[in-house]
């Protein structure tokens, strides 16, 4: 099978390029307009094939791509692919506005192509298992950082999307309320609540940008249980008074931790199956749609627009 890498920048380099590059039985092309940066990832990882457009990419005749480009170029270059009949993972957000990823999924869907978004946050260890717990009554999660403040749009669609996605992945029934609270500051968005209840459930998910650390919190309660999940790499279980610690081994790597590896084998083993993703495209557009919703709210009680 062979796999393009659309954009060879940081999240392609730290997160996804030492995975990809280590399973066997693909062929990969790099594909990059900074010629300088080409070379030297092609010769550093041994890849013989690269392109400098995404026209040279599908005339390579690739299988599938993944796309780590900025955000404003996903659409266009996914479009692209997918009418050339080429199978795309690219990174969260699918676009800053949810009608534009609603138009590439109804096209996606049209073609008959996978389209995946990379929530990682779904594929990592510690996170997964909640899935697995019975009766979730209480979830919070927060990712918060230091001294950023920023557009309503930006903020909600590159960073909050991934707590308004693990939320609603926790989920164990039909969402019927959902409730945002803010605080914005000369336009800027400081921090964000969502609330997503349903049938016996309540769900929250909360980010500051105008705190004292960066750090991401998971706590998850059922009858008898609760869960602490720190940063994704350390668990503490209370049951009956007592607590249990769950860790990683000294040996597992980063990128299994956060998901990462999951998910690109996913990817993978879907295409060369021909399945279905664990992540359809329309179950990652309504994670799209309650950020514009939650964009749309912020920005109307005064959060500055941001154009883009």
């Amino acid at each position: 099978m062979r796999i393009g890498i659309i954009g060879l920048g940081s999240i392609a380099c730290k997160a996804y390029l030492p995975v990809i590059t280590g399973i066997e039985h693909i062929q990969l092309v790099f594909c990059t307009r900074n010629r300088d940066r080409l070379e030297q990832l092609a010769s550093k990882y041994r890849v013989s094939e690269t392109a400098e457009s995404v026209e040279e990419l599908i005339q390579a005749g690739v299988d599938a791509a993944f796309i780590h480009t900025s955000t404003e170029s996903h659409v266009s270059i996914a479009e692209q692919l997918i009418r050339n009949g080429i199978h795309v993972f690219v990174d969260k957000p699918i676009s800053y506005h949810y009608e534009e990823s609603k138009r590439l999924v109804d096209l996606a869907e049209e073609a008959g192509v996978t389209l995946m978004v990379g929530f990682n946050r779904r594929f990592a260890p510690m996170y997964a298992s909640m899935k697995e717990q019975n009766d979730l009554r209480l979830v919070h999660l927060q990712k918060n950082r230091m001294a950023s403040p920023d557009f309503a749009r930006r903020f909600i669609f590159d960073d909050f999307i991934h707590v308004v996605d693990t939320i609603r992945f926790l989920a164990p029934g039909e969402i019927t309320e959902t409730s945002v609270s803010s605080y914005i500051q000369d336009g800027k968005l400081h921090f964000v609540k969502l609330q997503l209840q349903g049938d016996g459930f309540n769900f929250t998910g909360l980010m500051n940008r105008d705190s004292g650390t960066n750090e991401e919190t998971l706590e998850v309660m059922n009858p008898g249980n609760k869960w602490v999940i720190e940063g994704l790499n350390t668990t503490a279980h209370f049951n009956g008074g007592q607590e249990s610690r769950q860790q990683f081994n000294d040996w597992d790597p980063v990128l299994y931790r956060r998901g990462f590896e999951q998910m690109i084998s996913h990817f993978i083993t879907c295409i060369r199956e021909n399945k279905q993703p664990m992540i359809s495209s329309r179950d990652a557009l309504e994670s799209h749609r309650l950020c514009e919703l939650i964009v749309g709210q912020v920005e109307a009680k005064g959060a500055e627009v941001w154009s883009k």
